[in-house]
């Protein structure tokens, strides 16, 4: 580990966050959904990596994922799919936020 107090604090972040990380069914979260508070991840992206961005306010990356549409609002009709599909995604919390990375590759 680093002597450098930010460093450790972000690798204890992200690995508190780690341990938050699980796969939840989307029925779960509808009620956050339904309060615009959850956000899809792009595949491409590491779900850690992105909660602990948000953790830490680190604007500018995710600023650079919204922009590229890899960090969005969960749509209507991916919420749809998702209830027919009984689908199950990652998720963890960052308050105020549920962000969710679909487990099967992304179309």
């Amino acid at each position: 580990m680093s002597d450098d107090p930010r460093r450790q604090d972000l690798d204890l972040t992200r690995a508190k966050l780690n341990l938050e990380t699980a796969q939840v069914p989307w029925r779960d979260l509808q009620r956050f959904f339904a309060a615009g508070k959850v956000l899809r991840v792009a595949a491409e992206l590491d779900l850690v990596e992105v909660a602990c961005a948000l953790e830490q306010d680190d604007v500018g990356r995710v600023e650079a994922w919204t922009e590229a549409t890899a960090l969005y609002p969960v749509s209507d009709d991916e919420a749809r799919g998702w209830i027919e599909d009984d689908a199950l995604l990652w998720a963890v919390v960052v308050k105020p936020w549920v962000l969710v990375q679909s487990t099967e590759t992304d179309p």
